[in-house]
């Protein structure tokens, strides 16, 4: 996606009523702190147990919020390096939330 695409998909957003999120994973190198960033970002429940299929439930189960969430995961690069299984197991669990409330977008610029 180019700059330019990624700014239309911003305006498209904003112009529908979604709320942006951003994920930032810059030093994540584990997947506890994966998931206590999920956890923060998205504000997940206090039941949420930090693991697999509990970030499945969740990001499935997002409460409304009017119109949608586009998620934006920054600094990811460095957890896909450090752990690239765990890396392809929160993927799929991206692309599986993915919806109509839930738009995750990888950001290959990193956290600035």
């Amino acid at each position: 996606m180019t700059a330019q695409q990624f700014a239309g998909l911003l305006a498209g957003a904003r112009a529908e009523g979604w709320a942006t999120v951003v994920l930032d994973l810059t030093g994540v190198t584990g997947k506890q702190a994966l998931m206590d960033r999920f956890a923060r970002a998205l504000d997940l429940p206090d039941w949420f147990g930090r693991n697999w299929d509990a970030l499945a439930d969740c990001l499935g189960d997002l409460p409304a919020n009017g119109s949608g969430r586009l998620l934006i995961v920054t600094g990811w690069q460095t957890y896909a390096e450090a752990r690239p299984e765990e890396w392809a197991i929160a993927r799929e669990i991206l692309d599986e939330a993915a919806g109509p409330e839930l738009c995750p977008v990888l950001a290959l610029g990193g956290s600035h």
